[in-house]
């Protein structure tokens, strides 16, 4: 049985290993290896920007929810939703700035829980990266479309932009 819960400052060790595993199992051949072994090796920087992010949350009654998806062997998935970051004021004002699931929970449904927990039934957009079919899938599925906004400023890859209205 896997449950949903809110991430608290607790968390941030476990979600920084979590973040930096969820990388492995969705990035691996799309991105350069190298920037996957160079965040695994920044795993203390990753953990203590969780440990700050979730306590700034913490301080902030008002602030939107990290959430987490737990199993008996620990944390397996995580999503984050923020308002808008880019400056463009044709697009929804959330953003989908993280969901992550552990691979052996993919094709499980737990996605999608995820996914309305941050998110719900409101317009929102996202970036992912270019040749990601399976997510670029799975947001389609749950109605996300490419807008054209292509992003390739990031040594990660090319990010291009879904939204659902």
């Amino acid at each position: 049985m896997t449950s949903l819960r809110a991430a608290t400052v607790a968390d941030a060790e476990a979600l920084g290993g979590l973040h930096v595993d969820a990388w492995d199992d969705a990035y691996t051949g799309l991105m350069p290896q190298r920037l996957l072994e160079e965040r695994r090796a920044a795993l203390p920087e990753r953990v203590e920007m969780w440990r700050e992010i979730l306590t700034a949350r913490a301080q902030a009654p008002d602030a939107p929810v990290v959430w987490l998806a737990e199993d008996a062997s620990g944390l397996v998935g995580f999503a984050s939703a923020l308002p808008a970051r880019d400056d463009d004021p044709a697009l929804p004002g959330l953003e989908l700035t993280a969901l992550y699931v552990r691979a052996r929970c993919w094709g499980t449904g737990l996605g999608h829980r995820l996914l309305e927990a941050a998110v719900g039934d409101r317009a929102a957009y996202l970036w992912v990266l270019a040749g990601n079919e399976r997510a670029t899938g799975f947001y389609e599925r749950h109605g996300f479309v490419l807008d054209g906004a292509v992003d390739d400023s990031d040594d990660h890859g090319r990010h291009l932009r879904m939204v659902r209205r």
